[in-house]
């Protein structure tokens, strides 16, 4: 029916495996239905038909998966949707619980089975082995992809005709086992296990297995520096290896209280042994009763847009996709529209002002939020940033648009709450705070980037001096709509001294561009903007110059407490996956309570540490962009640490050596060391990424990443889990890791 419409491709067999999922939405929240909702506006509109739309909202949803992409969907009218979505939803959590029962080799080939068993036939033939290898990216030593197959045929005693026939999934499971084990190098985990427990047991035998008390006391306490651990924590973890589904040919150890080496290996990537601290990466409501101005909050500047800030697109959908990546703040530029061509109401529209970027409708962004609330009514406050360039007349549009379609979901803040502190993020959850302009016929203060900024350059001799300075502009009357402003809490006000800033009200707060967080912090105002930002909030953006939308480093800022460090979500460059990382921390929620060194009224000199890290292996690394074509992968790891020290940025970066045409089990010199000099062990971040060499250094490709906050490392043989562009880790990225040892010269214990 829908393509007989023309709104969708007509799509025979639509094939999403379960576990390239990110998620589940109801509605009609992506570009897609963006576009076929502006199409049948128009189609209506020239007809002058006012039937009943074919884009029926409430029979809607998408699969989104691999991060970005979608599948979206409507149901047949009179079928229940939320019957549907509870099925799906329902198939996707049992596929999540199951998961962690297969070892890594196993999930690999279940999911790219369906497509290198081109003939359907269960097996995998000679032909089709090719491909299969090529899909784990690893390129064998033989001549020819024949040779790798009947070489391990005949080692399984195969017939000619069980040959002819094809291998099963079990013994897929076993090649790709044995291609990992059967390597010419020193396997890392093999040269560790060695050292750790001996090479040879009693009886003189090459050791295989190590018992519950040398892992207790030779591994987890000693290397993994877990001296809490218990003997009832061992046989926890050894329980579950035990009923991990691995390859055949490994060696199974039926007594409780041992484990074989391929078990060890299967529990140093699994996801308790995970860089990231499961303790700091775990929700701590206890910590969510604080003022905001006590925490880091995950925002997104410019949130509409889809690329470039001159010409790109703007879309609702990326408002979802800012929410579902953790932003928590996100920003709307509002403009004046036109009128609706039949009631001749205005409509406020959202895009980058005087340029050519498209323009969405306020209303349909405000539609998206209260969906995402709906779904998630326990979220941490959601901050609307407003940009607010409308006259009086589309303000309160705006004012009543907020209401009608938010209804209690919008905090209306109470005029005697403004001169206490400010709310907690649980006070506030599952609800929307408006941050803009409050007090009505305002005089020369401002809450917009663009005013902001350009006052960088007028304003810049103030801000250097903490003296007042006519900047010869004649103050202007701000007109705000008083319906508006009685529901934003949060009032831009232009700075002038850090004096003047501690006296306003706390719901009175700044924005900075990135150059002048940089001047600030040059010119030895760093400790005064802490103290600032521990009762009042501050907000970052990136600067006007960045129009192909990249991201400054949001490291300064945090080290000056502030609470927003606005990001182009849309691009995903370094700094963003060190915001990324840094948002891990508290379950996700957007939120992360500040180190305490932040919240003293002393200067305080920021704890340092030395770190070593060697990189020893990797495992199932895709092709990049998850793609099932291609070469095999030639894999380098980039090591950065992103830090900060007397007010300036400081980032280092290290590369391994490249492994080539193996991206399934690559090896890099675990012989050597990267060593890091952390001057700010609170803020600093640390990231991995993978890239797959080319020809060209500019044309290296990125495949994954990861990056941890220093604050939530962990010391010895970790997992490095692994990510796509879009913080995401399902299809092909499910399975991506590193392994590496980490050590520091001391203890992370936050001041």
């Amino acid at each position: 029916e829908g393509a007989d419409a023309g709104w969708f491709s007509s799509i025979p067999q639509a094939v999403v495996d379960i576990g390239s999922i990110d998620r589940i939405q109801s509605g009609q929240n992506t570009l897609l239905f963006e576009k076929a909702r502006q199409r049948e506006k128009k189609q209506t509109m020239s007809s002058r038909n006012n039937g009943n739309p074919f884009l029926n909202e409430k029979r809607s949803f998408s699969l989104i998966f691999r991060g970005a992409k979608s599948l979206d969907l409507m149901v047949d009218e009179g079928v229940d949707r939320e019957h549907i979505l509870y099925i799906l939803n329902s198939i996707v959590t049992e596929y999540g619980r199951a998961k962690v029962k297969v070892g890594n080799e196993v999930l690999l080939l279940r999911y790219i089975w369906n497509d290198v068993d081109r003939d359907d036939s269960n097996t995998i033939n000679e032909k089709e082995m090719g491909e299969l290898l090529n899909r784990i990216n690893f390129q064998t030593q033989e001549k020819n992809h024949s040779g790798v197959y009947q070489k391990f045929a005949k080692t399984l005693g195969l017939s000619r005709e069980q040959r002819k026939a094809g291998l099963t999934f079990d013994q897929c499971v076993t090649l790709l086992h044995k291609t990992k084990r059967d390597t010419w190098q020193v396997k890392p985990v093999t040269q560790l296990f060695f050292d750790m427990f001996g090479q040879f047991m009693g009886n003189n035998k090459v050791r295989k297995k190590v018992s519950a008390e040398s892992f207790l006391n030779r591994f987890l306490r000693t290397v993994q520096g877990e001296e809490s651990r218990t003997m009832e924590d061992v046989m926890q973890i050894f329980s579950g290896l035990h009923e991990l589904e691995l390859a055949d040919v490994a060696n199974y150890i039926t007594q409780p209280n041992y484990i074989s080496i391929e078990q060890f290996e299967a529990y140093l990537l699994s996801q308790g042994n995970d860089i990231f601290n499961p303790e700091r990466e775990k929700i701590c409501k206890s910590d969510m009763t604080k003022p905001l101005s006590e925490y880091w909050i995950n925002s997104s500047h410019n949130t509409y847009l889809t690329g470039h800030q001159l010409t790109g697109l703007s879309s609702v959908e990326m408002y979802s996709k800012a929410l579902y990546r953790g932003c928590r703040c996100i920003e709307l530029d509002i403009w004046d529209g036109g009128k609706d061509e039949f009631n001749g109401n205005p409509i406020p529209i959202v895009y980058h002002g005087h340029t050519m970027v498209s323009k969405i409708l306020f209303e349909d962004i405000i539609k998206a939020l209260q969906v995402f609330l709906m779904l998630h009514p326990k979220s941490y406050p959601l901050i609307l940033s407003l940009e607010n360039h409308c006259s009086v007349p589309y303000q309160q549009v705006m004012a009543l648009q907020l209401k009608s379609i938010l209804g209690k979901q919008l905090y209306v803040p109470e005029e005697s709450s403004l001169t206490e502190p400010l709310p907690s993020p649980l006070q506030l959850r599952g609800k929307v705070v408006l941050k803009g302009r409050r007090p009505v016929g305002a005089i020369d203060e401002y809450d917009t980037d663009s005013d902001a900024a350009d006052d960088d350059m007028t304003d810049i001799q103030s801000v250097w001096t903490e003296k007042s300075t006519v900047s010869g502009k004649t103050p202007k009357i701000v007109k705000i709509a008083p319906e508006l402003a009685k529901l934003t809490l949060f009032h831009g006000l232009k700075f002038k001294t850090w004096a003047d800033s501690n006296d306003a009200l706390m719901n009175h707060m700044h924005s900075f561009s990135e150059s002048r967080v940089t001047s600030l912090c040059k010119r030895n105002q760093t400790h005064k903007w802490i103290q600032y930002n521990q009762t009042h909030m501050s907000r970052t953006f990136p600067s006007g110059a960045r129009i192909d939308s990249s991201n400054y480093s949001p490291i300064l800022a945090w080290s000056t407490g502030c609470q927003m460090a606005a990001l182009n979500i849309q691009t995903p460059d370094e700094a963003l996956l060190v915001n990324d990382g840094r948002f891990r921390e508290n379950g996700g929620v957007g939120y992360v309570l500040k180190p305490s060194i932040l919240m003293m009224k002393e200067e305080t000199e920021p704890r340092s540490t030395h770190l070593e890290v060697k990189i020893l292996s990797g495992s199932c690394l895709p092709k990049p962009g998850g793609v099932s074509i291609g070469d095999c992968i030639d894999p380098y790891v980039k090591i950065s640490l992103f830090d900060c020290h007397e007010g300036k940025e400081v980032e280092s970066s290290q590369t391994t050596n490249i492994v080539f045409k193996n991206g399934f089990s690559p090896i890099w010199k675990f012989e050597d060391s990267f060593h890091f000099d952390v001057k700010n062990s609170s803020v600093a971040v640390m990231q991995w990424t993978i890239w797959d060499k080319n020809s060209l250094p500019r044309d290296d490709e990125f495949i994954a990443s990861a990056s941890v906050p220093i604050s939530c490392m962990r010391q010895g043989i970790r997992s490095v889990k692994l990510f796509d562009q879009n913080m995401t880790r399902s299809g092909a990225f499910d399975f991506a890791s590193l392994l590496v040892l980490v050590k520091f010269e001391q203890s992370q214990v936050e001041i």
